[in-house]
């Protein structure tokens, strides 16, 4: 049953008249009767009869205006819940991110939240083709993801908000020849043996574009996504990599520097993708700036 035509139906038992329904709703009076004959077909049971000039309601009209009451009721009821859950600033909040990004903001941002105002911050690392991140929407109320500037935009059923732009800049071991510079040029490194993600990955593309630049493939000596362990390569001194600068920063002793590319612009931007809806939670929307926040903070 439609609750709109339960709703018209219910104030023509109270108000008498279907006048004074079209009259209190500012419709006319057929669009009341059209609602009313349209919920009479839906039911198959008379609900209203003539009396006089008035319509009025049946005992079965009667019976389901009362129902129809309780319908209302129950109704306010939901969307006084949704609107407290909305507002709840403690209500649980699911975040995702892939790996550098986890390893980076996730502690800092539990920390943040641990107070008694909140919320419980749960997380999960997911680190997916860069195509995959938007479904991920569905299980988390927050996913931190990423693309290069040229990839496609998101896809519109998703709400988008940028958190940073994170440059990536060359690893090289610590006793590399370039390794005592402050920044390299395509030239310098275009004939080095390189580490590269897999393809469709956003990372695996970054290298095409230092390739592109160049004029020429360069030489992929490997295929590894966990930058972790691109940067274990990185130090035994085997090959090259592009690290993201601000969320895989080299520990001092990791025996590898980060330089960046002078002539060439490569780098990652740094999404949270939610519905369009989760956003209006007051929980969802307080670990959104305090994610803001954290990874503001490790830009400075």
């Amino acid at each position: 049953m439609d609750l709109h035509q339960l709703f018209i139906l219910r104030e023509l038992g109270e108000r008498g008249s279907v006048a004074a329904v079209a009259r209190a709703l500012f419709v006319s009076s057929s669009a009341v009767s059209q609602q009313l004959s349209a919920l009479q077909r839906s039911t198959g049971v008379a609900l209203t009869e003539r009396r006089g000039r008035s319509l009025v309601l049946t005992p079965a009209g009667t019976a389901l205006a009362t129902a129809a009451a309780g319908v209302s009721t129950a109704m306010a009821a939901a969307e006084q819940s949704v609107a407290h859950f909305h507002e709840e600033p403690a209500a649980p909040v699911s975040l995702s991110a892939f790996h550098s990004a986890g390893l980076a903001w996730f502690g800092p941002l539990i920390s943040r939240l641990s107070g008694p105002a909140g919320p419980p911050l749960r997380c999960g690392d997911e680190d997916v083709a860069r195509q995959d991140f938007p479904a991920l929407v569905a299980d988390y109320d927050l996913v931190i993801a990423h693309r290069l500037p040229h990839d496609p935009l998101w896809p519109e059923r998703v709400t988008v908000t940028p958190l940073l732009y994170e440059p990536l800049d060359v690893a090289l071991h610590v006793g590399h020849p370039l390794a005592g510079r402050s920044s390299v040029s395509v030239a310098d490194i275009a004939n080095e043996p390189w580490i590269a993600g897999h393809p469709g990955f956003p990372l695996a593309e970054a290298v095409n574009v230092v390739a592109a630049s160049a004029g020429h493939p360069l030489r992929i000596e490997h295929r590894i996504n966990e930058f972790f362990v691109a940067a274990s390569v990185v130090a035994s001194g085997s090959a090259i990599a592009l690290l993201p600068r601000y969320t895989m920063a080299p520990a001092p002793g990791a025996g590898l520097v980060l330089l960046p590319i002078d002539d060439l612009r490569v780098g990652r931007q740094i999404d949270v993708l939610s519905r369009p809806e989760t956003l209006l939670r007051a929980s969802v929307r307080r670990v959104l700036g305090q994610l803001g926040a954290v990874a503001g903070s490790r830009t400075e």
